[in-house]
């Protein structure tokens, strides 16, 4: 492996929080140095590897790339990994996919080391840690078939605000207006990403936005934004465990659609009859999909009005596909939250089941209660995660910082007034015949639930005129499913038909037929 390194002379001194502390040893004028992170910088390494039995050879270039205001000074600086193919002789073909991650303040470690790039973390099949930490080759990245550069907004990873044309760091509360809120994050991004593809020659290559959980509504809105602002037009948007993208499903809908991932939830834990239990999981769920649909969302809309006799049959339905007694759900006047499901579907063999993946486990300090003492899967991935991206950035692609990297950072408060970005997506594919969208999710995900994300999807065009743009796949884990080894493969290779599909023959015309 080789590797390149350039940097800008000008560096952001970064402040380290709280007081450093200066051993007695050292002399009263030694300098403290505070961390630092240049500008403008790229780290090139090159790499060879195999995917899906092909070797191929590329270079992954670790960097900061600034933001700038009206004037030309930079306002912040963000951190971007940027994998490309080696011997590729037609960029212009060669789609590119820009990827991100939620939270909202949530850095791109998840997708960049156990999803779509050339190294996935070490871990078991169905996706639990194991030591030594650490990556390992990943056989089903897409970087065969296209080039990926995964970004960081500010405040995660490395990325940053800067200082001022004056040298002063601006006020929190500037921050926050400048990059912390569903539209500015849009903006701001927009804004980057011009920059990117222009420095790095891809404004003619097919590209793709992929996002993550609050990553879907960053890349809906900038599907319209980068159309309607930097005329940049998109081939396809991938959404890996929708948020609602301001489409609204409150009270009854939000209510019932919770019922199939409870299935789902309840299914792989063992806790159904037998009529349900033995079937297969993907043959079961359309049956609790329809019950949801034709007699959970009616009832619930009936509200007190519902005859007994009704309720009670939604009730003990709720119940079977639920794993829950018929008690706990009509004490819930069929409005189960999720957190009372997390505590109460193995309380009696005293456990708890996770929020992002019900496939782990959790253990309270009591059995009794409304809600978990913790996430179980989060304090998994975190085992795993946080010593990986730290130890791959450094020693594999060497990005070299003492500057913290935010596997999750302060982005508060986050405005989320204004959020139309599910209209601004649908907006995207009205006026780009090219743009197609796929929506990735995971059965045993409880904090965007598939049937959610199905519903956002059925929602997005309601017309029904673009509908054959629009494609779903579920998959056997959680919210990110690609933690699951064979769900690692499928998904990536969703992915791959998705692109092949959504890439237009040599001289077709976007346009509408009449």
């Amino acid at each position: 492996m080789t590797f390149r390194r350039t940097f800008t002379a000008l560096t952001l001194a970064l402040s380290v929080a709280g007081s450093l502390a200066i051993p007695s040893a050292l002399a009263a004028d030694t300098p403290v140095v505070k961390r630092s992170i240049p500008v403008e910088s790229a780290v090139t390494t090159t790499h060879k590897t195999t995917i899906k039995g092909e070797k191929i050879s590329y270079t992954a270039t670790a960097g900061m790339q600034p933001l700038w205001d009206e004037e030309g000074n930079p306002t912040a600086t963000l951190q971007y990994t940027y994998y490309k193919r080696e011997g590729v002789k037609d960029s212009a073909s060669r789609p590119l996919v820009i990827s991100f991650n939620g939270g909202p303040g949530s850095a791109s470690v998840w997708m960049h080391i156990a999803y779509t790039g050339p190294k996935v973390l070490n871990i078991d099949e169905e996706g639990y840690p194991l030591q030594p930490y650490g990556t390992k080759t990943n056989p089903y990245s897409i970087l065969d078939v296209a080039d990926i550069v995964y970004v960081n907004p500010v405040n995660t990873g490395y990325s940053r605000a800067l200082p001022d044309k004056d040298g002063k760091m601006p006020s929190k509360d500037k921050i926050a207006k400048m990059f912390f809120g569903v539209n500015v994050d849009v903006q701001y991004l927009a804004e980057w990403i011009n920059t990117f593809v222009t420095r790095n020659n891809r404004w003619r290559s097919p590209k793709y936005l992929i996002g993550e959980s609050y990553g879907t509504t960053r890349v809906s809105g900038l599907a319209l934004a980068l159309q309607e602002r930097q005329w940049m037009y998109l081939n396809g948007v991938i959404l890996v465990s929708p948020t609602e993208l301001g489409i609204k499903r409150e009270g009854p809908v939000e209510a019932a659609n919770r019922l199939p991932y409870f299935a789902a939830a309840a299914w792989y834990h063992n806790k159904l009859a037998a009529q349900y239990q033995n079937m297969d999981l993907e043959a079961f769920l359309p049956q609790v999909e329809q019950f949801t649909l034709n007699k959970l969302l009616p009832a619930l809309a009936k509200g007190a009005w519902i005859s007994d006799e009704e309720k009670q049959s939604v009730i003990n339905q709720f119940a079977a596909y639920s794993g829950l007694t018929a008690k706990e759900v009509e004490q819930s006047n069929l409005d189960v939250s999720t957190w009372f499901f997390w505590k109460a579907l193995l309380r009696d063999e005293g456990k708890t089941i996770g929020r992002l993946d019900s496939r782990y486990l959790g253990i309270d300090k009591q059995e009794t209660g409304d809600r978990p003492d913790y996430n179980a899967e989060l304090t998994s991935w975190l085992h795993s995660f946080t010593p990986a991206i730290n130890d791959y950035l450094r020693n594999d692609l060497k990005f070299e910082t003492d500057t913290k990297y935010n596997m999750f950072g302060m982005v508060y408060p986050w405005d989320r007034d204004n959020d139309h970005t599910g209209d601004n997506l649908r907006q995207a594919m009205a006026t780009n015949p090219y743009l197609n969208v796929m929506v990735q999710s995971g059965y045993y995900d409880g904090a965007t639930n598939y049937f959610d994300a199905k519903y956002t999807m059925t929602q997005l065009d309601p017309s029904g005129k673009m509908k054959d743009r629009l494609r779903f796949k579920g998959y056997r884990s959680g919210h990110m499913m690609y933690l699951r080894y064979e769900d690692l493969k499928a998904a990536n290779e969703d992915i791959r038909t998705f692109i092949s599909e959504s890439l237009p023959a040599k001289d077709e015309a976007a346009k509408y037929d009449r």
